[in-house]
């Protein structure tokens, strides 16, 4: 297993195998993200099975067939597991790629939304479980605010890029962060208060990850609306 430990952004929302065959990378960055989602699968499996407190990091990292010392070389906290993607690179990408006269908010929309569409299969449902997992444990969300902040910055770059202002611009940060903090409530409301925040019973079914993504890309489109209309109530 590689020694060092492979770049991760920090966020609450992120996808983890997308870049996996990117024609640019090479053998030994492969293998790092293969490494790191063996390890993230497991834990998640391990979470949902036994708990995220009564889950240990070495039995993940049985569970992922690799060493506890490989483990913390990934991920050097167990909420790390949890919170740590490739997310906010991605984004951050798909803003830039985006027509350079467009408003900033359809921007976001685009990139957001987009995280959460069928195209990200399997990596959607892992995404699904990891914020349900930061949504319950109160030791994630107090990690959270610091994962945010990270986040913020590579948004803040991206969106300074297209208006040629500095990443440090009073208006880009207050922007970035009203839409990061709105985001977050969004998300944890659709998650207190969709399908998946009631049991399921014989006569209603367990919610499908498709369903649950499209509950929380709407949560998304009505929050950057509601921020673009100027937070009328």
């Amino acid at each position: 297993m590689p020694e060092d430990t492979p770049p991760a952004s920090r966020t609450g929302h992120g996808p983890t195998s997308r870049s996996d065959h990117e024609p640019g990378r090479g053998l030994r960055e492969r293998k790092k993200i293969k490494t790191r989602q063996a390890i993230r699968r497991a834990a998640l499996r391990l979470f949902a099975e036994q708990g995220y407190e009564a889950t240990p990091v070495d039995r993940i990292a049985r569970a992922a067939d690799v060493s506890t010392s490989t483990v913390f070389r990934y991920f050097p906290a167990k909420e790390d597991i949890v919170l740590t993607d490739e997310y906010d690179a991605l984004m951050a990408e798909a803003i830039r790629d985006r027509p350079p006269d467009e408003p900033p908010a359809v921007s976001l929309r685009h990139a957001l939304v987009g995280l959460l569409g069928p195209s990200a299969g399997e990596e959607r449902e892992e995404l699904l479980a990891r914020l349900r997992l930061i949504r319950e444990v109160p030791a994630l969300r107090a990690r959270m605010s610091g994962c945010l902040a990270d986040s913020g910055g590579l948004l803040r770059e991206a969106l300074a890029e297209r208006g040629g202002r500095a990443p440090d611009d009073f208006e880009v940060r207050i922007a970035v962060g009203a839409v990061l903090g709105a985001l977050r409530e969004a998300v944890f409301h659709c998650l207190d208060h969709g399908p998946t925040a009631t049991a399921a019973t014989a006569t209603t079914p367990t919610p499908t990850a498709t369903t649950c993504a499209e509950n929380m890309a709407t949560a998304i489109n009505r929050t950057l609306d509601l921020l673009a209309r100027g937070l009328p109530l």
